[in-house]
């Protein structure tokens, strides 16, 4: 009979989440095991745009935000490398077309002020002063100084290894086929027939995680989408802030920045289905010409850029956009941070966090009644 591997947390899913949350757990003192079923920061993860965002947020959402924000400005120090966070401001618009969405933004703005989150609220002369390179389609914006973005392929990755050098145990290539509750501890089996126990059981495994959350009776819906992820060809250095656009249609969703080296990086707009079962995702031509199509009438000095590269990835969407966060309804010991539909990489290391204080103490300061998997309760 093989080896169980014992640790007094398993977390199944090495994304950031996952890797995060082992991170602070053993800052805790508790022994941590991550399973991967590739590589961590593979999937949703490692192909997102790379937003730090907090503004457009639902307010609710804001003091898991903070927190994740301040992880961010301290990650070089704390995980011991770089992930490319810049705090270069975000700023988020309206087209033309939208008035209403004026009124929206104010209100936004008052309410995200009570926590902690000061926008400047920009429109005509100002808002060409500031950032003369909109299109004239943009009608006003809402723009965070303390916002900026990051680079999602190097995020999760650097929170694991910090995560090992704490102690934690990393398990890479390993897919759990089975998961049960066997007395006071969690048994999961590899598909290679390794296994692994522990009394804690965290489920961060993205757009697969509703089936895991299957075994242990809790059916919970997600659908898997691919985001339309495209970069361009290096211009001059001229774009500081992300920028993402205000508007209930999902096409015109695009948002975008530019990193040092001068390339634009692009995403939003209509994403595709993908395959979790096959780990394939899809980048449909239509939607990359859909994203330019609305990069136009954002910044039209962009529009005719060449594209050097497309991506895409596997991301897991709940019927309502909010994720399932917090402990089991149904089996003690069972924690859920997942189906971030499209808006997790932000709040990640925030949530990594409050999962570990979670566990680690049995509660926390972070209000988690939204994200409550009983929502779903038939």
């Amino acid at each position: 009979m093989s080896q169980i591997h014992q640790s007094d947390v398993a977390i199944i899913g090495g994304g950031l989440m996952g890797c995060s949350a082992a991170f602070f757990l053993r800052q805790r003192g508790l022994s941590v095991t991550v399973l991967e079923t590739d590589k961590v920061g593979r999937q949703a993860s490692g192909t997102n745009f790379g937003n730090v965002r907090r503004q457009g947020r639902p307010i609710f959402q804001l003091p898991l935000a903070n927190r994740a924000i301040r992880i961010w400005r301290d990650s070089p120090q704390l995980l011991g490398s770089d992930v490319e966070y810049l705090q270069s401001g975000h700023i988020r618009v309206c087209f033309r077309e939208r008035p209403e969405n004026i009124g929206k933004m104010e209100e936004y703005a008052a309410l995200a002020r009570e926590e902690g989150l000061d926008l400047e609220l920009l429109s005509a002369n100002a808002l060409r002063e500031k950032f003369p390179w909109l299109g004239p389609d943009v009608l006003a914006g809402s723009y965070s100084a303390s916002d900026g973005h990051a680079n999602p392929r190097l995020a999760a990755p650097a929170f694991a290894r910090a995560a090992a050098r704490l102690g934690a145990s990393i398990v890479e290539d390993t897919k759990i086929v089975h998961a049960e509750k066997v007395g006071e501890d969690f048994r999961l089996t590899a598909s290679d027939g390794r296994q692994f126990a522990a009394p804690i059981l965290l489920i961060t495994a993205g757009a697969w995680a509703g089936k895991i959350a299957g075994w242990f009776g809790e059916d919970i819906p997600l659908t898997p989408r691919a985001p339309t992820m495209s970069v361009t060809e290096p211009v001059p250095y001229a774009i500081a802030p992300a920028v993402g656009v205000m508007t209930p249609e999902e096409v015109e969703t695009v948002y975008f920045r530019q990193v040092a080296r001068g390339n634009i990086v692009l995403g939003g707009s209509t994403r595709a289905q993908s395959y979790p079962d096959d780990y394939r995702s899809y980048v449909l031509p239509q939607n990359t010409m859909t994203q330019f199509e609305h990069l136009r009438r954002l910044a039209p000095a962009l529009a005719n850029l060449q594209v050097i590269r497309v991506w895409s990835g596997i991301e897991g969407y709940t019927d309502d956009a909010l994720p399932i966060m917090g402990p089991s309804a149904k089996v003690s010991g069972l924690f859920h941070a997942f189906g971030f539909s499209g808006s997790g990489f932000q709040i990640g290391p925030g949530v990594g966090e409050t999962m570990a204080e979670l566990i680690a103490t049995g509660a926390t300061d972070i209000p988690l009644e939204h994200y409550s998997v009983t929502r779903f309760a038939k």
